[in-house]
Protein backbone atom coordinates (compact mmCIF):
# COMPACT_ATOMS: atom_id res chain seq x y z
CA UNK A 1 0.00 0.00 0.00
CA UNK A 2 0.73 3.66 -1.04
CA UNK A 3 2.20 5.42 2.91
CA UNK A 4 3.72 3.66 5.24
CA UNK A 5 2.12 4.72 8.33
CA UNK A 6 -1.15 6.45 9.95
CA UNK A 7 -1.63 10.03 8.43
CA UNK A 8 -3.15 12.56 10.63
CA UNK A 9 -4.59 14.15 6.92
CA UNK A 10 -7.21 11.12 6.83
CA UNK A 11 -8.05 11.27 10.62
CA UNK A 12 -8.82 14.94 10.61
CA UNK A 13 -10.97 14.89 7.47
CA UNK A 14 -14.79 14.59 8.35
CA UNK A 15 -16.69 11.15 7.27
CA UNK A 16 -17.32 10.44 3.40
CA UNK A 17 -14.81 13.50 2.62
CA UNK A 18 -11.71 11.10 4.37
CA UNK A 19 -12.90 7.68 2.30
CA UNK A 20 -12.54 10.38 -0.75
CA UNK A 21 -8.78 10.72 0.01
CA UNK A 22 -7.98 7.34 0.81
CA UNK A 23 -9.47 6.14 -2.80
CA UNK A 24 -7.69 9.43 -4.00
CA UNK A 25 -4.09 8.01 -2.84
CA UNK A 26 -4.81 4.10 -3.87
CA UNK A 27 -6.14 5.12 -7.01
CA UNK A 28 -2.86 7.56 -7.32
CA UNK A 29 -1.06 3.91 -6.24
CA UNK A 30 -2.64 2.33 -9.22
CA UNK A 31 -2.46 4.68 -11.81
CA UNK A 32 1.28 5.55 -11.26
CA UNK A 33 2.27 1.31 -11.30
CA UNK A 34 2.73 1.26 -7.61
CA UNK A 35 0.15 -1.05 -6.89
CA UNK A 36 0.34 -3.56 -9.94
CA UNK A 37 -3.14 -5.19 -11.25
CA UNK A 38 -4.01 -8.11 -9.00
CA UNK A 39 -2.04 -6.52 -6.15
CA UNK A 40 -4.77 -7.14 -2.87
CA UNK A 41 -6.39 -4.21 -1.38
CA UNK A 42 -7.73 -5.21 2.36
CA UNK A 43 -9.71 -3.19 4.67
CA UNK A 44 -7.74 -3.84 7.40
CA UNK A 45 -4.06 -2.86 5.75
CA UNK A 46 -6.09 0.32 4.34
CA UNK A 47 -7.66 1.12 8.22
CA UNK A 48 -4.23 1.17 9.50
CA UNK A 49 -2.09 2.80 6.56
CA UNK A 50 -4.32 5.70 7.37
CA UNK A 51 -5.15 5.86 10.42
CA UNK A 52 -8.91 5.37 9.27
CA UNK A 53 -12.01 3.23 9.78
CA UNK A 54 -12.40 -0.17 8.89
CA UNK A 55 -15.80 1.05 7.58
CA UNK A 56 -14.22 4.13 5.90
CA UNK A 57 -11.68 1.77 4.22
CA UNK A 58 -14.75 -0.52 2.70
CA UNK A 59 -16.31 2.86 1.09
CA UNK A 60 -12.83 4.00 -0.34
CA UNK A 61 -12.66 0.26 -1.60
CA UNK A 62 -16.10 0.47 -3.29
CA UNK A 63 -15.71 4.10 -4.93
CA UNK A 64 -12.49 2.18 -6.62
CA UNK A 65 -14.75 -1.18 -7.55
CA UNK A 66 -17.75 1.43 -8.67
CA UNK A 67 -14.68 3.24 -10.96
CA UNK A 68 -13.47 -0.05 -12.38
CA UNK A 69 -10.08 -0.02 -11.08
CA UNK A 70 -10.48 -2.49 -8.35
CA UNK A 71 -12.49 -5.96 -8.44
CA UNK A 72 -14.18 -7.83 -5.63
CA UNK A 73 -14.38 -11.41 -5.86
CA UNK A 74 -15.85 -14.08 -3.89
CA UNK A 75 -13.59 -15.61 -1.07
CA UNK A 76 -10.68 -13.32 -2.73
CA UNK A 77 -11.42 -9.92 -1.29
CA UNK A 78 -10.59 -6.88 -3.61
CA UNK A 79 -7.49 -6.57 -5.78
CA UNK A 80 -6.40 -3.96 -8.35
CA UNK A 81 -8.22 -4.84 -11.64
CA UNK A 82 -6.57 -6.79 -14.17
CA UNK A 83 -7.95 -5.92 -17.87
CA UNK A 84 -7.09 -9.48 -19.41
CA UNK A 85 -6.88 -9.73 -23.36
CA UNK A 86 -11.11 -10.34 -23.34
CA UNK A 87 -11.42 -7.67 -21.21
CA UNK A 88 -9.46 -5.10 -22.70
CA UNK A 89 -10.41 -6.06 -26.20
CA UNK A 90 -14.36 -5.73 -24.91
CA UNK A 91 -13.46 -2.04 -23.59
CA UNK A 92 -11.71 -0.82 -26.78
CA UNK A 93 -14.63 -1.75 -28.76
CA UNK A 94 -17.35 0.07 -26.66
CA UNK A 95 -14.74 3.28 -26.58
CA UNK A 96 -14.83 2.47 -30.52
CA UNK A 97 -18.73 2.52 -30.76
CA UNK A 98 -19.31 5.45 -28.22
CA UNK A 99 -16.62 7.63 -30.31
CA UNK A 100 -17.24 7.23 -33.50
CA UNK A 101 -20.91 7.79 -33.24
CA UNK A 102 -19.73 11.29 -31.46
CA UNK A 103 -17.73 11.91 -34.43
CA UNK A 104 -19.74 11.47 -36.65
CA UNK A 105 -21.99 13.58 -35.42
CA UNK A 106 -19.26 16.42 -34.88
CA UNK A 107 -18.15 15.96 -38.66
CA UNK A 108 -22.44 16.03 -40.02
CA UNK A 109 -22.55 19.40 -38.41
CA UNK A 110 -19.27 20.73 -39.24
CA UNK A 111 -17.58 21.27 -35.94
CA UNK A 112 -14.14 22.01 -34.38
CA UNK A 113 -14.47 20.06 -31.06
CA UNK A 114 -14.39 23.10 -28.46
CA UNK A 115 -11.71 22.70 -25.91
CA UNK A 116 -9.58 19.86 -28.56
CA UNK A 117 -6.71 22.39 -29.12
CA UNK A 118 -5.75 23.14 -25.25
CA UNK A 119 -6.05 19.55 -24.31
CA UNK A 120 -3.73 18.61 -26.97
CA UNK A 121 -1.83 21.46 -25.49
CA UNK A 122 -2.06 20.18 -22.23
CA UNK A 123 -1.20 16.86 -23.37
CA UNK A 124 2.30 18.37 -24.40
CA UNK A 125 3.00 20.12 -21.19
CA UNK A 126 2.25 16.92 -19.01
CA UNK A 127 4.32 15.11 -21.42
CA UNK A 128 7.16 17.48 -21.21
CA UNK A 129 7.51 17.81 -17.23
CA UNK A 130 7.44 14.26 -17.45
CA UNK A 131 3.91 14.22 -14.76
CA UNK A 132 2.21 11.09 -15.32
CA UNK A 133 -0.67 12.01 -13.16
CA UNK A 134 -1.38 15.22 -15.22
CA UNK A 135 -0.87 13.18 -18.64
CA UNK A 136 -3.74 10.76 -18.07
CA UNK A 137 -5.55 13.40 -17.39
CA UNK A 138 -4.69 15.18 -20.52
CA UNK A 139 -4.92 12.20 -22.60
CA UNK A 140 -8.84 11.95 -21.37
CA UNK A 141 -9.84 15.22 -22.05
CA UNK A 142 -8.84 15.17 -24.97
CA UNK A 143 -11.01 12.28 -25.89
CA UNK A 144 -13.61 13.75 -23.87
CA UNK A 145 -13.36 17.16 -26.26
CA UNK A 146 -13.91 15.03 -28.84
CA UNK A 147 -17.13 12.67 -27.44
CA UNK A 148 -18.86 15.90 -25.87
CA UNK A 149 -18.81 18.13 -29.22
CA UNK A 150 -21.20 15.61 -30.21
CA UNK A 151 -23.71 17.42 -28.10
CA UNK A 152 -25.16 14.04 -26.84
CA UNK A 153 -25.30 13.52 -23.20
CA UNK A 154 -26.40 10.19 -23.34
CA UNK A 155 -23.14 9.11 -25.06
CA UNK A 156 -21.18 11.37 -22.84
CA UNK A 157 -22.44 10.01 -19.81
CA UNK A 158 -21.60 6.45 -21.37
CA UNK A 159 -18.06 7.10 -22.00
CA UNK A 160 -17.30 8.87 -18.81
CA UNK A 161 -18.61 5.70 -17.35
CA UNK A 162 -15.07 4.07 -19.01
CA UNK A 163 -12.80 6.82 -17.21
CA UNK A 164 -11.21 4.60 -14.27
CA UNK A 165 -10.83 1.54 -16.80
CA UNK A 166 -9.06 4.07 -19.65
CA UNK A 167 -6.55 5.47 -17.20
CA UNK A 168 -6.10 1.57 -16.16
CA UNK A 169 -5.46 0.84 -19.81
CA UNK A 170 -3.09 3.71 -20.43
CA UNK A 171 -1.31 2.67 -17.63
CA UNK A 172 -0.87 -0.67 -18.66
CA UNK A 173 0.43 0.87 -22.72
CA UNK A 174 2.49 3.47 -20.90
CA UNK A 175 6.17 1.52 -21.17
CA UNK A 176 5.10 1.78 -25.43
CA UNK A 177 5.37 5.25 -25.29
CA UNK A 178 8.47 7.38 -25.39
CA UNK A 179 8.75 10.82 -24.33
CA UNK A 180 6.14 13.39 -26.43
CA UNK A 181 4.70 10.07 -28.33
CA UNK A 182 1.41 10.42 -27.13
CA UNK A 183 0.89 14.02 -28.24
CA UNK A 184 2.85 13.43 -31.66
CA UNK A 185 0.01 10.22 -31.86
CA UNK A 186 -3.04 12.45 -30.74
CA UNK A 187 -2.74 15.40 -32.97
CA UNK A 188 -2.16 13.27 -36.00
CA UNK A 189 -5.46 11.04 -34.11
CA UNK A 190 -7.61 14.12 -33.86
CA UNK A 191 -6.93 15.67 -37.59
CA UNK A 192 -7.58 11.97 -39.17
CA UNK A 193 -10.64 11.70 -36.87
CA UNK A 194 -12.22 15.12 -37.81
CA UNK A 195 -11.70 13.93 -41.32
CA UNK A 196 -12.94 10.10 -41.37
CA UNK A 197 -14.57 8.85 -37.78
CA UNK A 198 -15.04 5.47 -38.89
CA UNK A 199 -11.88 4.70 -39.68
CA UNK A 200 -9.02 6.78 -37.74
CA UNK A 201 -11.29 5.78 -34.48
CA UNK A 202 -10.71 1.98 -35.35
CA UNK A 203 -7.32 2.12 -36.29
CA UNK A 204 -6.16 4.35 -33.31
CA UNK A 205 -7.75 2.06 -30.62
CA UNK A 206 -6.47 -1.24 -32.39
CA UNK A 207 -2.85 0.61 -32.59
CA UNK A 208 -3.17 1.08 -28.53
CA UNK A 209 -4.74 -2.91 -28.05
CA UNK A 210 -2.04 -4.37 -30.02
CA UNK A 211 0.93 -2.26 -27.93
CA UNK A 212 -0.74 -3.75 -25.11
CA UNK A 213 -0.91 -7.32 -26.08
CA UNK A 214 2.40 -7.19 -27.36
CA UNK A 215 3.61 -6.35 -24.32
CA UNK A 216 2.33 -8.86 -22.09
CA UNK A 217 3.91 -11.28 -24.79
Amino acid sequence: MPRPGPDPTFSAAPGPRTADLVADAVRGGILSGELPPGTPLREEELSATYGVSRHTARTALARLTAERLATAEPYRGVRVSLLDDAALVALQQLRCALETEALRIVRERGIHPPGIDDALDDLARAEDSGDWPATLEAHARVHLALVDAAGSPRIAEEYRRLDGEMHLLLTHVRPAYGPGALTVEHRAYVTAALADPERAVRAHLDHSTRAILDSRR
